[in-house]
């Protein structure tokens, strides 16, 4: 049955994808797919330092291993007057104000009672006219930050693999000092525009999802079904990462390793086949079944064959 949604895959392209992306790639496709959405792309490079070029080896690398998309990929990027609206339209309503506080001095702040480390202490929210235009002189030429004025401190969220989750909520930045939009204004902005109702990623991003939900409260818009998926771990147990030796498809492939022999590991690691045993994408969808996903990390042994 067609589903007038749609999931969406949105790689940041600061480098090739290794396993533990691919792997939530897959599982993000077959949430769409096993529903009847459509599977959009979405290139995320509102930070800085990302490549344009790396954009085209990751999609490249998608589809290597059979995943497929609907329509051309959104590039964040071109999006910016949207997200500037979005952050009018908060500002309008007196839920912006100009933050001009360093990293390091948040860290160094005492923080309220029962707050989460490194949350915002709320220093440049109750600044006069007149404080914050000296403010925005003694930091010149940087540009102050731009944070949302936040009225909760906490939200709860049901997630599909997770099940339920809390976390806090500070008065996050919306735009930072440079420019540059945040992620949490920009994913919000991007998956509704994009009509995304299902939003699949790694569990690193669930304690974030809280104030993007806020987000979609204040904007009108509505809430994605979350599912986080848990993470790929390298043979340390630490965060999969280049230290782990060959974990992209590229470095695989110096080995001899096919992208569909990678393909094949990834679904044994989520349940879908056994080990050794080779699946097509349309046979992985068959099999495909939210409820029986593991809800712990894999541990990858770099035993890909």
């Amino acid at each position: 049955m067609a589903n007038t949604g749609a999931g969406r895959y949105a790689p940041s392209p600061s480098g090739r994808l290794h396993l533990g992306n691919l792997r939530t790639a897959l599982v993000a496709w077959l949430f769409a797919r096993s529903t009847g959405r459509r599977f959009l792309m979405r290139i995320e490079d509102v930070d800085r330092g990302r490549d344009a070029g790396v954009a085209g080896e990751q999609l490249a690398e998608l589809a290597a291993i059979g995943i497929d998309w609907d329509g051309d990929p959104v590039v964040q990027t071109e999006r910016r007057t949207a997200h500037d609206a979005a952050i009018a339209q908060l500002a309008a309503r007196g839920l912006v104000y100009e933050c001009t506080c360093t990293r390091r001095e948040i860290l160094e702040s005492p923080s309220a009672p029962h707050a989460a480390p490194g949350a915002y202490p709320g220093t440049c929210r109750t600044r006069t006219e007149q404080e914050r235009a000296d403010a925005r002189a003694a930091i010149a030429p940087r540009l102050p930050a731009l944070r949302l004025r936040s009225e909760v401190t906490e939200l709860s969220f049901e997630d599909v693999l997770l099940g339920e989750v809390t976390a806090s909520i500070d008065d996050f930045v919306l735009k930072r000092g440079d420019g540059a939009i945040a992620y949490n204004l920009a994913v919000v902005v991007d998956d509704a525009d994009m009509g995304v109702d299902q939003v699949v990623r790694g569990d690193d991003l669930a304690s974030s999802t809280p104030r993007q939900m806020l987000l979609q409260r204040l904007l009108g818009l509505p809430t994605p079904m979350y599912a986080h998926v848990p993470l790929v771990l390298g043979p340390s147990g630490a965060r999969l990462a280049k230290r782990d030796g060959a974990v992209t498809l590229e470095d695989l492939a110096e080995q001899g390793v096919s992208a569909e022999s990678v393909r094949d590991e990834l679904a044994a690691s989520l349940g879908l086949s056994q080990t050794g045993e080779s699946l097509s994408m349309a046979e992985l969808l068959e099999r495909f079944d939210p409820q029986r996903l593991p809800r712990e990390a894999w541990v990858w042994s770099g035993a890909t064959s």
